[in-house]
Order: structure tokens, then sequence, then C-alpha cells
């Protein structure tokens, strides 16, 4: 079986990053990064300019179109599909025009992956999201991620999850996301796995445990999945746990322990020698300490019901002896999710740097430095992925593939 992959919403290319990583003969035939609102495709540009283009079966390039008007017919075959793709509101209805169509928000890009997996078929799929999605939406908890799995039931497909906190296994960010492994259930993995318990899949033989194992598996709760999407929108609700297996439409799920590894600490991803406009000004240091502070204040929501919002103080400036917290798109603006670290060669407080933030996420130095702006710079960190996490399940995926036909 070849090693082609092709990556959706690939922002400045961690999936790709990350398979290369294992010279193992892993090749993108295509991959797919558009903005919306953008008038400089930045983290396209970027992807551009490590890895080039890439042609559909049409001939042309499209990869920096948005992915709802490219045809999926012309995406090249390949064995694996890979994405980050945001979570949305996934509720759908039945379509205007037929029963037996459904329509699902406009913009909601689940639906571009499995449009492609409709009209590709490929044998494996390694997705990432957040790891609210095993609990969103907040009234009707579980719905969105029972829609992602009976659409990959639907479509012949087994899977296993796991939400994976990097800082626990040797990352220097302490991000938590979700992973989704899927594999169709006609390969030799797939039927080899049928053969297998749901609990010896999670505890140990699974893509997930082998890359990233755990300490125990705790009570199993287990649940049979609607096929009508229409009806899970309406009324599915299920406590999905960390870990995970859905074969067939039936689900099991349990908490897993992680085991740690010594994870890189702060101290370790910082640069010497920082370009001054990364200081704190005195002028501005009262907001950051107010930012970061504890507070409470009166509010009034929207309904005229007046409540208290408090929040606790954090870090300032972050601990060194610890790995970085979750970074988000926000990273180095005024505010109290950015990070602020004592400097270690004058101990004055600063923010990160752009290359300190590609190396909380795993990326080479100087990853984004293809001319976009710093602000930019963190805006695709923020959104990036933590690459050795892809390594470490693509050292598992060359296994799975090498059993393959």
């Amino acid at each position: 079986m070849e090693k082609t992959i092709c990556e959706l919403f690939a922002g400045v290319g961690g999936f790709r990053l990350g398979f290369d990583r294992l010279k193992s003969g892993w090749k993108t035939v295509w991959f797919s990064q558009w903005e919306p609102g953008a008038n400089i495709q930045w983290a396209h540009d970027c992807y551009l300019s490590h890895f080039g283009d890439c042609f559909e079966l049409n001939g042309e390039c499209h990869t920096d179109a948005d992915i709802g008007v490219v045809d999926k017919n012309t995406i090249p075959n390949h064995t694996l599909l890979v994405g980050g793709f945001p979570c949305q509101d996934y509720s759908v209805a039945h379509s205007l025009v037929t029963a037996e169509g459904i329509t699902g928000k406009k913009g909601v890009l689940w639906w571009q992956i499995r449009d492609t997996l409709i009209a590709k078929n490929p044998p494996f799929c390694l997705l990432e999201n957040v790891d609210r999605l095993l609990k969103s939406p907040a009234n009707q908890r579980g719905r969105d991620f029972g829609m992602i799995l009976a659409c990959l039931a639907e479509l012949g497909y087994s899977a296993e999850w796991r939400v994976i906190n990097a800082a626990q296994y040797g990352a220097a960010q302490r991000r938590r996301r979700t992973f989704i492994f899927a594999y169709r259930n006609d390969t030799v993995h797939g039927k080899a796995f049928s053969e297998i318990t749901p609990e010896q899949i999670m505890q140990a033989d699974g893509l997930m445990p082998r890359a990233f194992p755990i300490k125990e598996l705790e009570k199993i709760n287990q649940t049979k999945l609607l096929y009508d999407l229409v009806e899970i929108s309406n009324s599915f609700k299920f406590d999905f746990e960390n870990a995970g297996y859905m074969h067939k439409g039936m689900v099991w799920t349990a908490k897993a322990i992680e085991n740690e590894i010594a994870p890189i600490l702060l101290k370790d991803v910082l640069q010497k020698d920082v370009d001054e406009k990364y200081y704190i000004t005195s002028d501005k240091m009262a907001d950051w300490t107010y930012l970061k502070g504890a507070k409470k204040k009166q509010r009034i929501a929207a309904t005229g019901h007046e409540y208290t919002f408090s929040e606790g103080a954090i870090a300032f400036p972050d601990p060194w002896d610890r790995p970085g917290r979750t970074m988000l798109t926000s990273e180095s603006t005024l505010n109290r999710s950015t990070h602020v670290v004592a400097d270690p060669c004058t101990g004055r407080l600063r923010t990160l740097t752009p290359v300190e933030a590609e190396r909380l996420q795993g990326f080479d130095d100087d990853w984004t430095n293809t001319g976009m702006p710093d602000r930019m710079r963190f805006f695709c960190m923020g959104n990036a992925l933590v690459v050795p996490m892809i390594t470490r399940m693509g050292k598992i995926l060359d296994t799975i593939i090498a059993s393959e036909p």
C-alpha cells in the first residue's frame, strides 16, 4: 500500500512535517488551506514556501481555494486523509428538497471531510480537533462527536479516539486535543481488529495506546449510535470520555489515565538576546498585572439578570519549570492568555518571540519566518498542532500500513 496523504485545513503544514520527520516514505499528494476573509493567505503561502504546490487530477491547482467549492473527485487518490478541523455546530435537518437528504449549517467543515471520504474512500483517516468536541454542544453534550462517529460508521469506518495532553508525552506545551484515527472495515487492519475486544484496543493494541501509552483504563461505558443523522441532531446525548472506540455503530468509552513522559520545560524553549520590542514597557505593566490577576465583576446578562463574573489569578510571569500553557491565536497581544516570561538574560518581563511559539508547537525554528508579520506568525502557531504528536502516531501507522497489501 502506498504511503500517500491528503491534508485538509493544512495550516502551515504541521501534519506534513510530522510525517516527513519519520523519513519512512510518506508523500503528500494534495493539501488545502484557505482562511476565510483573509486578503493574504499567509498560512497557505508559508506551506508553499516549505513544500510547494499540488495539482488536482484535472491538472489544476486550487489548494488556496475554499474547500467547499473544490470538486472532491478531482483530489488525487490517497491512503491517509488528515486534517485539523474546527469544532462547530454540527446540527442537521431534512433537506427542503427531499426528505431523503440532510442539510447542515453552511460552512461547517466536517461535511467537507465527509464529502472527501465519500469521493475518495481512503483506507485510513487521522483527524485533530479541540478537546471540547467530545462535550459539545453544552445543551446536548456529545451530540457533535456522535454525529462524526455516525458518519464514519455509515461510510464503513471504525474509529479510535483519545484526548491527548501533549505535555504528558514529552512536548513543551500543556495542550489538550482530540485525535481520531479511523480505518475502513475492509482493510487488513480493520478485519483483524474486529476480532479484538474494545477494552484491548483501548488499553493496549490500538493505535492510540501504542502511540500514547496509558497507566490504566477506568470503567467502560457503551452506547449504540443512531444511523439517522437527523435523529442524532435532535436527540442524541452521551458522555464521551477521553478514550474510546467505535465499530459498526457501537461505541465504547472510558477514562484513560495517561502515562507521563518528561516534558520540555518553558525554560528550554526560551531564546537569548531577544529584540527590545518583546519586552513589557513600564506604562503597560499595570494593564498586564490587572489582566493576570484575580477579579470579580458585576455583570448584566442579555436577559437582564445580574450576576457576578469571577476568575482566579494566573501565574505572572509564567513559571520556567513547567511546560507552557495552551497557546491561542491571540498570543503576544495584551491578553490574559498570553505567555509572559522573565527573560533568562535580563530578568525583565517580556512576551514570547515567534521562534519560541514555534518551539512550543514543535516546529523548526523560523518555520513561519516567510515574510508574514509577527502577529500572523503567532496566529498561525495558535492554530497549529503539536508536531511531535503526529510523529508518534505516524510511527504506529507505519507498522499498520506494512501489513496492508
